[in-house]
């Protein structure tokens, strides 16, 4: 059953569009994690789900009910959130920080606030530490008292929002080791994360945002093995390109030489992989495309994690293999000679060589 379920949800400011159409359901129980690069909405559609920033349109059901301005309050108690800069009261201790919202909201006595906020705190690792104020505590520890206040509320769902961004890299993994615990409590969590071996291990889906939206979603196997989607794959396989349009036979090649020069160390690539890149430019490029055909597109691309290194040359005009139709045989014996495989297609008036090295 779906606990939490969006429907053609939008986010606008002012006329800047970060979300549009984003339709999902998280059911209960579920681990999501969501990924992809900065700026594309991924805070921002936990915050539109909690309605602290109220989305703009679309709908958001919770347990079947429709988030409203009327019930948001009552919802919101259901579904925490654990924020990136901690949001301690800095002038209550620990076990303060943990009590205060049961007793207010709750209506739980101090004794029974007291008592869940130690076996709270026990389960983050900081029992010993409950009169420390968050001026006394780490960035890893404040992050975890920050959990166990948001548990204190007996949530049905935690959202968490890049919970170790702020944190020096040493306190990351003591933060990580209580969300993981948690994860396996049946409590459903929805985390925007940039720690990738984590999203993988702990979650039981994962959302790619791009495009204003999730733009591939599946189980870590399918989007960590083999994701789908152009922007995905450029994403988990850490692919770096360099590009440079060819409009004229007569182009300034020393431009596109020591634009790969650059390219290549830029990236530290191995001598030998970045002079066959430039061979291949070269031969490809300067003396077989762009005197035949005039235009084309020349893309490098670099898969850090894969330790894949690719060229590509686009053309248009009709389905023609350019290395096969050359004249220029030493140009074509350099290429062959070079790269390990080529393969030719042609699409929508566009032919494509890639070249692998």
């Amino acid at each position: 059953m779906s606990i939490i379920k969006l429907e053609n949800l939008g986010k606008s400011f002012e006329n800047n569009q970060i979300l549009k159409n984003v339709n999902t359901t998280i059911k209960k129980g579920d681990v999501v994690s969501i990924i992809g690069p900065s700026g594309m909405g991924k805070s921002t559609l936990l915050r539109a789900i909690n309605f602290l920033d109220p989305p703009t349109q679309g709908k958001v059901f919770f347990d079947g009910v429709e988030i409203n301005k009327k019930n948001v309050n009552e919802i919101r108690r259901k579904m925490g959130m654990v924020f990136q800069n901690f949001g301690l009261f800095s002038h209550m201790t620990a076990k303060q920080n943990l009590c205060s919202a049961p007793m207010k909201l709750l209506g739980k006595s101090r004794h029974d606030a007291e008592e869940k906020a130690i076996e709270l705190l026990k389960t983050v690792g900081l029992a010993e530490r409950a009169d420390f104020y968050p001026s006394q505590l780490s960035g890893g520890q404040k992050q975890r008292v920050a959990i166990a206040r948001c548990l204190a509320m007996e949530p049905e769902v935690i959202l968490f929002d890049e919970p170790t961004s702020a944190l020096d890299p040493t306190m990351v993994g003591e933060v990580m080791a209580v969300i993981r615990n948690l994860s396996k409590t049946g409590l459903t969590i929805v985390i925007v994360t940039h720690e990738m071996s984590f999203a993988r291990d702990v979650s039981d889906r994962i959302f790619y945002m791009d495009e204003g939206g999730i733009y591939e979603e599946g189980t870590p196997q399918q989007i960590f093995d083999n994701p789908q989607k152009p922007k995905t794959q450029a994403f988990i396989y850490k692919i770096r390109n360099f590009n440079f349009e060819v409009n004229s036979p007569d182009f300034d090649n020393f431009e596109m030489l020591s634009g790969i020069d650059d390219f290549c160390f830029r990236h530290a690539m191995p001598e030998p992989i970045a002079k066959k890149l430039r061979r291949i430019a070269e031969e490809l490029v300067v003396n077989i495309v762009a005197p035949k055909f005039e235009q084309c597109s020349l893309t490098l691309s670099y898969s850090e994690k894969q330790e894949k290194y690719a060229a590509e040359v686009t053309y248009p005009g009709e389905s023609v293999n350019a290395i096969e139709a050359a004249d220029d045989e030493l140009a074509v014996m350099m290429i062959k000679g070079t790269a390990k495989s080529i393969t030719h297609s042609f699409a929508d008036g566009v032919n494509s060589l890639v070249l692998s090295v």
